[in-house]
């Protein structure tokens, strides 16, 4: 087992003194380990491994909930959450998982990189990695990743017997899905205590559910097309012109430019116009400008644009996307494109820049295995009946009967029937909250601590209804607010 134990003092310098209101959740201890996960056939065993970031203040916690990211995220997703819920009750450690294919990222590159090379690798980004030797991520599906993930729980209940299973979009339907899976023999049900879902549920986050052709010779989602089986070998991760390892790279270099200097120039040309470092990277997931409703966070507006409408939201996202703007060129060309923080938004611009990227992973995960997306697209709660569904073990639907939270983003991806339905299925006892004006991403990036504190207050009342919740936060300057 390899541990990278990082403190608030290896923090330092990364992006200024944290503010004052920060400092307690800086103060919580966060360890990086990795230990073995599932063996793969074919598979270089320095990737047949579990990795989880772990959030605590104790070695002995009470409770440990073990979160899951979603579509393209990587652990580092739950730093905000993760920091405020165990800052609330320090009786309780978080773990966020990393997804073996986080272990390909050239994360050293970007760790010490200075000014003059993060500028470089915002602009041209890493090398990325030849598909020919990643072949063997053609088996990096929802059974690999589910048992890489009961590792890691395995391991919690050897800590403690409450341990919760949780995730956010993606990584939440993967909770429901852990839920009903067929350890041989035994449902994951059984490992936990209960399960939180951020903003996911199984159905929610890719769409419909695929048929066997469609599995075997791949098919079309709203943004982009996806691979079938058969060419895995040599399509292994998810490479789309919004979305690659190239691209992952240069976010990251830009979010670290964005943290030490937001208001410098930035040279990343992820702009078609001169921008800030700090609006440079906030365009890309701002809700007001991205294209897909999964990849957005709520923070402002950028500043000295022309905007227009934003033709590809306009085609694959409904309603919604006839809100989204283009900030399509500068009004002074003298000036660069600004960031303007809205003081009532959900998260904080500088705050999301300087968590993006930290010495023990980053927010995004750059080689996301086609498996996992082939297999989530094509499995209902129950695969029993589908035999071409190699290696998924979804069997036990009727025993996910442990207590669910299911926590709604507003303006994000799942909706209060979808949890119902849901939990209609499986016999789940169910209680939802819904995140007022929250984004998709805000459910684990907001200033306020009310997602913290209504996870709490459940897991609570989960172990023992005479306990209650922790008491509703009164405004965002809760732990952790501005």
């Amino acid at each position: 087992m390899r541990r990278v134990i990082v403190t608030a003092l290896a923090l330092a310098g990364l992006a200024g003194a944290a503010p004052k209101s920060q400092a307690p959740l800086e103060a919580v201890g966060v360890t990086r380990v990795t230990r073995p996960g599932v063996t793969v056939k074919g598979t270089p065993a320095a990737y047949n491994v579990s990795i989880t970031v772990r959030y605590a203040r104790t070695a002995k916690p009470r409770t440990i909930l073990v979160l899951m990211p979603g579509f393209l995220g990587g652990a580092v997703s739950f730093d905000r959450l993760a920091r405020q819920i165990v800052t609330l009750d320090p009786t309780v450690a978080v773990w966020a998982v990393d997804r073996r294919s986080n272990a390909l990222e050239a994360q050293q590159a970007v760790a010490k990189a200075d000014r003059a090379t993060l500028a470089r690798i915002s602009r041209d980004g890493l090398p990325a990695r030849n598909t020919s030797s990643l072949a063997f991520m053609q088996d990096w599906g929802l059974d690999v990743t589910l048992r890489d993930w009961r590792a890691a729980v395995l391991e919690a209940r050897k800590l403690t017997p409450n341990v919760f299973i949780g995730g956010h979009s993606l990584g939440a339907a993967m909770a429901g899905l852990y839920a009903a899976y067929d350890f041989d023999g035994r449902a994951g049900a059984r490992d936990v205590r209960g399960i939180v879902m951020l903003d996911g549920v199984p159905g929610s986050s890719l769409g419909r559910q695929i048929s066997e052709a469609e599995y075997d010779g791949g098919y079309t989602l709203s943004f982009a097309r996806a691979t079938g089986r058969r060419d895995l070998a040599s399509n292994p991760f998810v490479s789309l012109d919004f979305y690659n390892p190239v691209r992952a790279a240069r976010g990251a270099a830009q979010a670290r430019l964005a943290a030490l200097d937001p208001n410098g120039v930035s040279p990343s040309g992820l702009t078609r116009y001169p921008a800030t470092n700090l609006a440079a990277a906030m365009l890309q997931l701002e809700k007001r400008y991205a294209v897909l409703p999964f990849l957005s966070v709520t923070t402002g507006r950028a500043s000295n644009v022309r905007e227009s409408y934003l033709l590809p939201a306009l085609l694959v996202g409904g309603a919604r996307g006839a809100e989204a703007r283009d900030a399509f060129n500068v009004l002074d060309p003298s000036k660069p494109a600004g960031w303007t923080q809205d003081p009532g938004a959900p998260t904080d611009a500088r705050d999301f820049v300087g968590r993006f990227w930290r010495p023990y992973g980053d927010f995004v995960e750059w080689y996301f295995p086609q498996r996992l997306t082939l297999d989530m697209s094509a499995c209902g709660l129950d695969s029993s009946k589908l035999n071409w569904l190699r290696g998924v073990r979804l069997w036990h639907t009727a025993e996910v009967n442990v207590p669910m939270l299911g926590v709604v983003a507003q303006n994000g991806i799942a909706s209060e029937d979808e949890f119902r339905a849901y939990a209609k299925r499986t016999r789940a006892p169910l209680t939802t909250f819904v995140a007022s004006g929250y984004a998709h991403l805000d459910v684990v990036t907001a200033r306020s601590d009310l997602v913290a504190r209504r996870v709490l207050g459940w897991m609570r009342s989960a172990l023992d209804p005479d306990l209650g919740g922790l008491p509703a936060p009164t405004d965002v300057n809760a732990v952790g607010g501005e």
